[in-house]
C-alpha cells in the first residue's frame, strides 16, 4: 500500500491497483486537484478543510469514472453523482473494500450544531487495513493496521488524541489534520503522541510526502 499526503486531511491511498482519494479540502496542497486516474473520491464531512467545493468540480471532471462517496448530509447537498456513504456500508472497488465508519462530527462547541461525519476503512486481501476517521475519535474499528490520525483541531486536545491512538492500537500511524499547528509548536503535539500513544511505527509525514506500508 502506498500512502501519499496532499496536505491537512487529504490522503491518496493506492492498493491492489486502485487509487482512492480522501478529503480534498481547502487546506490541501493545490496539486491534489490535478490528480487523475482515481477510482474513488471520498469526503468524510462537509467542512471546507475536508471538501473545497470551489475546486472539487474540476477534480470530479478529471476523474469521470471515479466513485464519489460522501457522508449523507454532504451527498445531499452536492447531489448526483455523489452517493451517501453511511456507517457500516461497504463499496467494492475490485479487490478493495471501502467501509463507512461513524455517524457524527466531534463536538466543537455546545452551541455549534454537529454535522455528519463518516470515516472510511480500506481493506484488501494481502494489504494493510487503513482507517481515516475524518473529524471524530468516537469510532474505533478493530483490526486497523494503519491509522491516519488527526493531530490537532478545535474539537480535540492532546489527551484525547493519545487516547484514540491507544484505543485503535494500529501498527503504523501518520498525522493528518495538522495544518492548525504552527511549525514552531509541532514537536509538542508530535512528542505527546510519540511518547504516550503506544504506536510502534509512527511516521511523521510532511504535507506532501508519501510512504509504503506492507502487510
Amino acid at each position: 500500500m502506498r500512502i501519499t499526503r496532499f496536505g491537512h486531511a487529504a490522503v491518496l491511498v493506492e492498493a491492489v491497483g486502485r487509487r482512492v482519494l480522501i478529503d480534498p479540502g481547502a487546506f490541501s496542497d493545490a496539486s491534489v486537484f490535478g490528480l487523475t486516474g482515481l477510482d474513488a473520491i471520498i469526503v468524510t464531512h462537509q467542512h471546507a478543510d475536508h471538501l473545497d467545493v470551489t475546486r472539487a468540480p474540476e477534480l470530479v471532471a478529471a476523474n469521470p469514472d471515479a466513485v464519489l462517496l460522501a457522508d449523507p448530509m454532504t451527498a445531499e447537498q452536492l447531489g448526483g453523482p455523489w452517493r451517501a456513504h453511511c456507517d457500516g456500508e461497504t463499496t467494492r472497488l475490485g479487490g478493495l473494500t471501502l467501509t463507512g465508519v461513524g455517524v457524527q462530527h466531534a463536538e466543537i462547541l455546545p452551541t455549534i450544531p454537529r454535522v455528519a461525519n463518516v470515516g472510511v476503512l480500506l481493506t484488501a486481501e494481502g494489504e494493510p487495513t487503513l482507517f481515516h476517521p475524518g473529524d471524530s475519535y468516537e469510532s474505533a474499528p478493530e483490526g486497523v493496521d494503519v491509522l491516519a490520525l488527526p493531530l490537532s483541531a478545535p474539537w480535540t486536545k492532546a489527551s484525547e488524541t493519545v487516547a484514540f491512538a491507544q484505543h485503535v492500537a494500529p501498527r503504523t500511524a501518520f498525522p493528518i489534520h495538522d495544518m492548525t499547528i504552527s511549525d514552531l509548536a509541532y514537536d509538542i503535539y508530535w512528542g505527546h503522541l510519540a511518547n504516550h500513544g503506544g504506536v510502534p511505527d509512527l511516521r511523521r509525514l510532511g504535507q506532501t510526502e508519501a510512504t509504503e506500508v506492507a502487510r
